[in-house]
């Protein structure tokens, strides 16, 4: 065989998997699709099961439905938050929700029209200002248990 030559490998007729071809000096050449990794979530499992066990313990105590929203919120963060308040089933008015924007730097409580009864304005902006001062601190999730445990003393137990 001269210099230059190519020749047939045997097998070369029969049909390649996707994405795979065999070069002229017989080496196998693999093309795979990119994956991007999923995207994580700011909370390990441990820290997932604290928050879960604190809305948990605080809609149970109260009878109060409690949500948590963490992200963007947008520049009119009030109105995003009650809009995604107006989402919660079975019904909003007996629901809580804290609205969380850490990069925008806000919290938003919104209480339904049964549940501000029970929960009023000053207990909302006192849980604010113990959760931002945990977040301060970097402890985004001690910072949600904790206004989820404050919320739910101001409001009380069922009745």
């Amino acid at each position: 065989m001269a210099a230059g030559e190519l020749t047939r490998q045997r097998g070369s007729d029969e049909e390649q998997e996707v994405g795979v071809a065999i070069t002229a000096t017989g080496r196998r050449s693999v093309a795979r699709m990119y994956e991007p990794a999923a995207p994580s979530s700011p909370f390990t499992t441990i820290q997932l099961a604290r928050l879960d066990e604190a809305l948990t313990l605080a809609s149970r105590e109260t009878g109060i439905d409690f949500s948590v929203y963490l992200g963007e919120l947008g520049s009119e963060s009030r109105a995003r938050a009650e809009e995604l308040h107006s989402t919660i089933k079975p019904s909003s008015a007996d629901a809580v929700l804290i609205a969380v924007s850490p990069g925008e730097r806000v919290v938003e409580i919104v209480t339904g029209s049964e549940a501000v009864r029970r929960l009023p304005d000053r207990g909302a902006k006192l849980a604010v200002m113990s959760m931002v001062a945990s977040f301060k601190e970097g402890d985004l999730i001690g910072g949600l248990v904790s206004g989820l445990r404050m919320l739910a003393d101001q409001a009380g137990s069922r009745r």
